[in-house]
């Protein structure tokens, strides 16, 4: 199967300054996300489309292959199914057929390549049209302010709250990884369509940098978990 990784790299990030290439743990954080695909054996390629020259060249520099997005669908404005329409016409129209398009978010470094290695193998074997990675929500009770300012339990009864083994399981979409057929992008404009599956991460592996006091939070994360020399990945296989 032909997976094309597509990573997503647009400049002008306004929340943190450069953030595709701060350094996170002694490389830009593009980087990892590179190598971790890179590293992923079930993975054919790995692009990145950006329209900044500086994310080009340390996707360059870490051994990634290039697209330069136009600054049309480059904007704060512009949707993620718009780059990867035009990344995937792109690679079509220098001849490569794509079976499958991986992905992932650059902010969500905490993964490892055994992870997309299964889900794709997921993927194959389900026979599937789109999939998404996801975490467990164990003990998490979601409330909503309404309009007028009362608040209400969206996901359980709070009048009549069951026990912890009771509540029904539910799962969190983590934004780590995508994958789908280009057809599916296509004709849904949408990532997810089609049959769609979901590959199981640890909890662990569930945070990503939205804002600046991520940074360090996930940057400790991925020191102890994923850099640590005693750390042996266990991926379940779903």
């Amino acid at each position: 199967m032909n997976v094309q990784c597509i990573i997503l790299a647009r400049g002008g990030s306004k929340g943190i300054l450069q953030k595709n290439i701060k350094d996170f743990s002694g490389k830009p954080l593009l980087a990892w996300t590179i190598e971790q695909c890179l590293d992923a054996k079930s993975v054919t390629d790995v692009w990145v489309s950006s329209d900044d020259q500086q994310i080009l060249d340390v996707a360059n520099a870490s051994g990634a292959r290039l697209i330069k997005r136009p600054d049309n669908i480059s904007s704060d404005e512009a949707t993620s199914e718009s780059g990867w329409l035009h990344a995937i016409k792109k690679l079509e129209l220098n001849g490569i057929d794509i079976d499958a398009v991986l992905a992932p978010q650059v902010t969500s470094p905490v993964r490892g390549p055994k992870d997309i290695d299964l889900a794709i193998e997921k993927f194959r074997i389900e026979k599937l049209d789109s999939l998404f990675s996801y975490t467990n929500a164990e003990d998490l009770y979601f409330w909503e302010k309404s309009i007028d300012g009362v608040m209400n339990s969206i996901n359980y009864d709070y009048k009549n709250r069951k026990k912890r083994q009771n509540f029904q399981k539910q799962i969190i979409e983590n934004g780590s990884f995508y994958l789908f057929k280009p057809e599916i992008l296509r004709a849904e404009c949408n990532r997810l369509g089609g049959k769609i599956g979901h590959y199981e991460m640890e909890c662990w592996k569930m945070f990503e940098i939205d804002n600046p006091d991520d940074w360090s939070f996930v940057e400790l994360i991925f020191r102890k978990y994923l850099l640590s020399s005693n750390y042996s990945e266990t991926i379940k296989n779903n």
